[in-house]
């Protein structure tokens, strides 16, 4: 009982804090959106006879304006991903894509079948979904497309290769991707490749022996990308590239003792926010980087830009302990740091690694 009070009042902090720091520019930040499950492990007794914990509670949440919405009300929903206009959220449902109002109504089943869909994207013009499928669980994956209206699903690429980590470019021209492809001996290679949302012109823009290049952001006429050794664990290593759309002009913009991991871009890729051994950082292209914020040792981090690049949003866990943090960029403070995730013998309250933040009109 004591966790469950301890939870919610952490709840209805985050709750309240994020509109003090969107106080300033309300117009300017949307909902921030993320998968919750909540396990209650405890037997009860009725009537002196032992009963099974309940089922998980969860779904998707959102959190603005001092209120904290549940969109949805299934556990096996995660991935949540906003369209460019803010109206529409993507999500993955018990390995299916789904798509619904940004306030949670209007829920529909966007693809279905045995295959497992994951990392939904809504397209710049907000018609269609790009979407990881694979044929069964650890199987490659390959990348789909499925309209947000409902239909067929779409094939971009077909190999034995693992393709994942897709981003579209602003103009929706132009999808970059990994391409992970089996080495002799074991192990992967990891390139960037391209292709046109239709399926057209697969392009490969990397080819480097020994290295990976890995976590593209195609952002307008160019790639930024990280370039190192991907594996996780302490032989991770990277330093962050920028490179032309035809994979030309390939620049180191951010290097240096200890290794840089690419976690979001501002629309116009001018500036960049990445992890860098176990801190937070934003830099702006051809400026002088900046620390955000220290992460725990061993944690795992997810960070996004709100719409206007004026704060961040950042997920960290580490073991059974798990925050959310709203950072203002220009100041670094930030708005909410605290748990939000915990585990025990009794109850156990999960966070989604994959949070979005809402794009709001300028």
């Amino acid at each position: 009982m004591l966790n469950r009070t301890i939870f919610t009042a952490f709840l209805l902090i985050l709750a309240a804090a994020i509109p003090a720091t969107a106080s300033a520019a309300p117009a300017r930040t949307g909902a921030i959106v993320f998968s919750m499950v909540k396990e209650d492990h405890r037997v009860a007794e009725v009537e002196g006879k032992k009963v099974d914990p309940k089922a998980p509670e969860g779904g998707i949440y959102a959190v603005r304006d001092r209120h904290l919405n549940q969109l949805t009300e299934n556990p096996a929903d995660g991935e949540p991903a906003f369209s460019a206009d803010g109206r529409t959220i993507a999500f993955v449902r018990g390995g299916d894509v789904y798509a619904m109002r940004a306030d949670g109504s209007g829920q529909r089943q966007l693809t279905s079948g045995p295959e497992v869909d994951a990392r939904p994207l809504v397209s710049p013009n907000g018609k269609y979904v790009l979407f990881e499928r694979r044929a069964t669980v650890g199987a490659p994956r390959d990348l789909y497309t499925v309209r947000v209206a409902g239909g067929s699903a779409h094939a971009l690429t077909a190999s034995p290769d693992d393709d994942h980590e897709a981003s579209f470019s602003p103009d929706g021209c132009t999808i970059a991707f990994v391409r992970s492809t089996a080495e002799t001996g074991g192990g992967t290679a990891d390139d960037i490749y391209t292709v046109r949302p239709s399926g057209i012109r697969l392009t490969r823009l990397t080819k480097t022996a020994l290295i990976d290049e890995f976590a593209p952001r195609d952002l307008d006429e160019t790639i930024v990308f990280s370039r190192g050794e991907s594996t996780e664990g302490p032989s991770a290593f990277a330093d962050i590239y920028v490179m032309n759309e035809d994979g030309k002009r390939v620049h180191k913009v951010i290097a240096g003792v200890g290794s840089s991991f690419v976690e979001d871009a501002t629309d116009e890729g001018r500036t960049l926010l990445f992890r860098r051994d176990q801190s937070l950082w934003v830099k702006r292209v051809g400026g002088k980087g900046r620390m955000l914020a220290e992460l725990p040792d061993q944690s795992r981090t997810n960070g996004v830009f709100s719409s206007d690049g004026r704060k961040v949003a950042v997920f960290t866990a580490k073991g059974e302990e798990e925050s959310l943090s709203v950072i203002d960029v220009a100041t670094g403070r930030s708005g909410y740091t605290g748990v939000v995730g915990f585990s025990n013998s009794e109850e156990t309250t999960t966070i989604g690694p994959v949070i979005a933040w809402q794009p709001v009109r300028r």
